[in-house]
């Protein structure tokens, strides 16, 4: 693949279409000994290619692949005491290996539209099934996070090659759920 840009290994060969009916599976930190494990009761949801500064990332990804899953449906199965909050002030609340650093799982808690969800990285999984990146999400913050702007529009032509409409905020439907939610909560619209 010369001259191609590479966003993250998941996808970089093209993305892989998830499996109906997926149960879920266990997502699994990188250390080889006691890793954490985080298990997830069927399908994620609004998975996508995340360029935002604050998302785990892989070695020599540009972007994280993150998606969403009610939080009744995460369960720290093993060796939950390794995970620590990486920023309690922040609206997902980010659980990390104290050991390898890999993100394990993110609740929303907050009063927030993304309450009650919680944000996992797919990935982690040794399961096929997840559904399919969709959308790619926050590529301007790309550049906050060393990505030189001459290389930007390389970068949003191949999430287009790979089939993912580029945003630089969340794909309409989350900007929607977010607006609504604070509609409801100024009282401009009403339930």
């Amino acid at each position: 693949m010369p001259g191609t840009v590479l966003l993250h290994p998941v996808i970089d060969k093209g993305i892989r279409p998830g499996a109906e009916n997926f149960a879920g599976g266990t997502l699994l930190c990188h250390c080889l000994d006691n890793p954490v494990k985080v298990t997830v009761k069927g399908q994620v949801a609004h998975n996508h290619a995340c360029g935002c500064t604050q998302c785990w990332k892989p070695e020599g990804a540009i972007v994280s692949i993150v998606a969403v899953v009610p939080t009744e449906n995460v369960t720290v199965s093993a060796n939950g005491d390794k995970l620590k909050l990486v920023n309690p002030d922040a609206t997902i609340r980010r659980h990390a290996c104290k050991v390898c650093g890999v993100h394990m799982h993110g609740p929303v808690e907050k009063d927030h539209a993304f309450k009650g969800l919680t944000f996992v990285h797919p990935e982690l999984s040794r399961e096929d099934g997840w559904q399919a990146p969709q959308f790619g999400a926050f590529v301007s913050s790309l550049i906050e996070g060393g990505v030189k702007p001459d290389k930007m529009a390389g970068i949003r032509a191949r999430f287009h090659e790979l089939g993912l409409e580029p945003y630089d905020c969340l794909s309409p439907t989350l900007m929607d759920a977010l607006a609504i939610f604070a509609a409801k909560k100024s009282g401009v619209l009403k339930e």
